[in-house]
């Protein structure tokens, strides 16, 4: 019990309440130890008991929650995850929270089929312990409770370096827990003549827009979320949608995306995994491969893949990293050729690329 990761669920929904704390309680690992219906009830519960982590409703009566995530940031920072619907206006604020300090964003809960509501239940799980990991420690032990498919649900394994045909260089970007904030540094850092980037950023359906969105406001390269059939140009970063994977393909010297349906790989859709071997089969040693900061080991696989396959790899350093996990497992499996702060990345991937 004492190693337990404790939650504070905070939303005004009696239900989304109920159907949380169900979903983490169900996990051995984590356990909801109060639940708030507003801000100002959460504030109360937290001076008997300071959770690890805190799930904060974004839309809330007598004080939003952008509005809580300022003071408890301001006053006893502790990791927060947003819990917001599928609504415009909800996605806006919940990346605007980010900003401010939550750590990642999961969307409410919802009934489905039977396989939707474990996907969720896993989603949302991986979730808490990847914000705990943030602050406590950083490799916590998971618990698989389904099974773990890799990229070979999606697409055969490389078997000879691909076919060189052009000599474009793509970008390839995994990123997880800290990425979004992560990808603003790197993306605004880069010219608009970089060469064609296409990123998976762990994050739910219909956030990944907005994301881009939010991004081609402030980046010199243009930011989009990817759509089926994308070509892969300079000076374009292209996001994959939340809940698809995105695999880069190639016609000729043209890249291009294929996105599609597919199950969870590594435990996410989309998977950095299925990118990253897509990138090895059809890319070669046209591509350069970015792993940042996020939990688990998506992506590890593929970037020794891609490695192997003559790509240059590079993963953030554990000192800029919110969570190290991915960039510490694609460094174990021996995929990894450079190992660089944040802020070096970009100005790397520039000399890698003329």
């Amino acid at each position: 019990m004492a190693n337990k990761i404790k939650v504070l669920v905070v939303d005004d929904s009696a239900v989304v309440r109920q159907t949380l704390s169900d979903i983490l309680n169900s996990d051995p690992q984590i356990e909801v130890i109060a639940t708030a219906a507003d801000p100002f009830l959460a504030a109360e519960r937290m001076r008997t008991i300071v959770p690890d982590v805190i799930t904060l409703d974004v839309e809330m009566p007598k004080m939003d929650g952008l509005t809580f995530l300022q003071k408890i940031m301001s006053q006893h920072p502790i990791p927060v995850v947003m819990c917001s619907s599928l609504a415009d206006m909800g996605s806006e604020t919940a990346l605007r929270a980010l900003e401010y300090g939550a750590v990642d964003i999961i969307t409410k809960p919802k009934m489905g089929t039977r396989q939707f509501i474990e996907e969720s239940r896993i989603q949302i799980c991986d979730t808490i312990k990847a914000a705990a990991s943030a602050r406590v420690e950083q490799h916590r032990p998971q618990r698989d409770v389904a099974p773990k498919y890799s990229a070979d649900v999606m697409i055969e394994k490389p078997t000879s370096r691909a076919m060189v045909q052009t000599t474009e260089k793509v970008v390839v970007v995994g990123a997880s827990t800290g990425g979004t904030e992560a990808l603003k540094v790197f993306l605004e850092s880069l010219p608009e003549d970089t060469p064609g980037i296409v990123i998976v950023q762990h994050m739910p359906e219909n956030f990944t827009a907005a994301f881009a969105k939010r991004l081609d406001s402030t980046c010199k390269v243009t930011v989009k979320e990817a759509a089926d059939n994308d070509t892969v140009v300079r000076g374009r970063a292209l996001i994959a949608p939340g809940n698809k994977h995105t695999l880069l393909k190639r016609s000729g010297a043209r890249y291009y995306v294929e996105v599609k349906d597919g199950p969870l790989v590594s435990r996410h859709r989309p998977s950095v995994d299925v990118l990253f071997r897509s990138a090895a089969r059809y890319g070669g040693k046209n591509i350069v491969g970015v792993i940042m900061t996020g939990m688990g080991d998506d992506g590890a696989k593929g970037m020794k893949e891609m490695h192997d396959a003559g790509a240059v790899t590079i993963a953030q350093d554990e000192a800029s990293c919110v969570v190290f996990g991915m960039p510490h497992e694609a460094i174990k499996q021996g995929g990894v050729d450079k190992i660089l702060p944040l802020e070096r990345i970009a100005p790397e991937v520039m000399k890698l690329s003329i």
